[in-house]
């Protein structure tokens, strides 16, 4: 079901200064800066490298304020690992089988995500207490 580690999403205060610092210190390359008003934050997608599967990315989020669920995550833990992404070929399918597993779903059916993919978010308590995002990529180049 799971097809790869899709990315790794990091919370940061300054998305700015962070995609400098992923840029100059290991060379990643920017896919994408984007707001996304319905999660909250400002985001962007740093390639690390392409794989057999497709492209591997660093995805950096900065709140777009306090209240948001980013901006509280900050408030508790500091900047840091905030989940981890997979790709899945069909996000309903995995959705339906995950959910009938009796892992909780914080999304019962796919949203918007960074360029343009489905994506749902499994509770973490369920997944060893990591927050796991399922990622279905929209049709872009390396994804």
């Amino acid at each position: 079901m799971l097809t790869r580690i899709d990315h790794v999403g990091i919370a940061c205060k300054d998305l700015d200064a962070k995609i400098a610092f992923y840029t100059d210190t290991f060379g990643l390359t920017v896919a994408s800066i984007e707001v996304n008003e319905a999660q909250g934050v400002r985001e962007a997608m740093l390639e690390v490298a392409p794989g057999a599967t497709g492209t591997s990315y660093v995805q950096l989020l900065e709140p777009l304020a306090p209240d948001t669920p980013v901006g509280r995550f900050l408030d508790r833990r500091g900047e840091g690992l905030h989940h981890v992404g997979y790709g899945v070929a069909d996000i309903t399918a995995a959705l339906t089988a995950i959910g009938s597993s009796g892992i909780r779903l914080i999304d019962q059916r796919p949203r918007h995500g960074s360029m343009g993919a489905a994506i749902a978010f499994l509770h973490p308590s369920d997944v060893g207490g990591v927050l796991t995002e399922l990622v279905q990529p929209a049709a872009w180049p390396g994804r």
